[in-house]
């Protein structure tokens, strides 16, 4: 197994087109690089890289792994794609770079605190990664511990056990293992990177139904068919279909800040789920897009409320 090491330049010219490729016009008022760095699970993660002005981001269809390039071109994006699942990587492109969350009905004038965080960030749109599966990961990963350490133990485990990118990829970006190797997984493994038993068992029980787990579900199918794995509720749910298929309206019921960051930024008062789910209720169908834009618009703003979540060391 290799251990976890910086992503460095292409060993092959970096202007090498893929197996496939294409170019996907883009509105001047859309920011594909922001929209699609969301999905980025730290600035480590062996999935994704930045080399020379170009997005690199290694994952997995069906078909088998790709790697996926990104440039920026006049009035677009150049995508080009090796590997088995290179078609089915481009075909989600448009997805990925956030052309396909439409906004129509999102009325950002209902509070003031949200016409501002539109107007700041108008560029930004909500991706649809297309990976389920390793979206389901790293959701779980992130289930009640900080996310620096979640984030941590991806990059440990890819690392390990992932493969090497396809095509002539960035060194040590790496495709995300498929659910039979996460099942496959010894528990020191597990330990090592710092992952408690819950959280493995729920990416086993996982595992085991990931073949019904599919991108082409409709959001609320896919969050009900994840919430019958035992180990995986409302919130892992939502931030699986936030990220992997762009639902707009996904609330992310027990997060440890949102509702504050929702309540602080509406009526100045930190709110609990409930109030959370009132404050949001007149953009039902957008809730999600309010979420990211408080987020990104408010976070850093936000007074601290209660006790910094746990950590989640290695365990030896």
């Amino acid at each position: 197994m290799t251990a976890a090491h910086p992503v460095t330049a292409p060993p092959r010219a970096p202007h090498a087109t893929g197996d496939v490729g294409t170019v996907v016009a883009c509105p001047g008022h859309v920011d594909p690089r922001r929209t699609v760095g969301r999905l980025r699970r730290g600035a480590g993660d062996p999935t994704w890289a930045t080399v020379d002005g170009a997005v690199w981001h290694a994952t997995r269809r069906t078909s088998g792994p790709a790697t996926l390039r990104l440039t920026g071109v006049p009035g677009g994006v150049r995508a080009d794609a090796w590997g088995p699942g290179a078609a089915d990587v481009l075909a989600d492109v448009p997805g990925l770079l956030g052309l396909l969350d439409d906004p129509t009905g999102f009325a950002a004038h209902l509070h003031p605190a949200v016409a501002r965080a539109h107007r700041t960030h108008a560029s930004l749109r909500l991706a649809r990664g297309g990976d389920v599966w390793s979206t389901v990961v790293t959701s779980v990963l992130e289930q009640r511990v900080v996310g620096t350490d979640a984030k941590a133990s991806w990059r440990r485990l890819v690392a390990r056990h992932g493969d090497p990118a396809p095509g002539p990829a960035p060194a040590g970006l790496r495709v995300a293992p498929p659910p039979a190797a996460w099942r496959a997984l010894p528990v020191w493994e597990w330990r090592q990177a710092g992952v408690d038993a819950h959280r493995a068992d729920a990416v086993r029980r996982a595992a085991a139904v990931a073949h019904r787990l599919t991108p082409d579900l409709a959001p609320a199918e896919l969050a009900r068919r994840l919430q019958t794995v035992p180990g995986i509720g409302p919130w892992t749910a939502a931030e699986v279909t936030s990220r992997a298929l762009g639902d707009p309206d996904a609330v992310q019921v027990g997060d440890a800040h949102l509702p504050h960051l929702v309540g602080w930024a509406l009526t100045g008062r930190r709110a609990d789920d409930a109030g959370m789910l009132h404050l949001l209720a007149p953009w039902a169908g957008h809730r999600q897009h309010v979420l990211v834009l408080l987020e990104v618009a408010y976070r850093g703003a936000m007074p601290a409320y209660g006790p910094r979540g746990r950590r989640a060391l290695p365990m030896r």
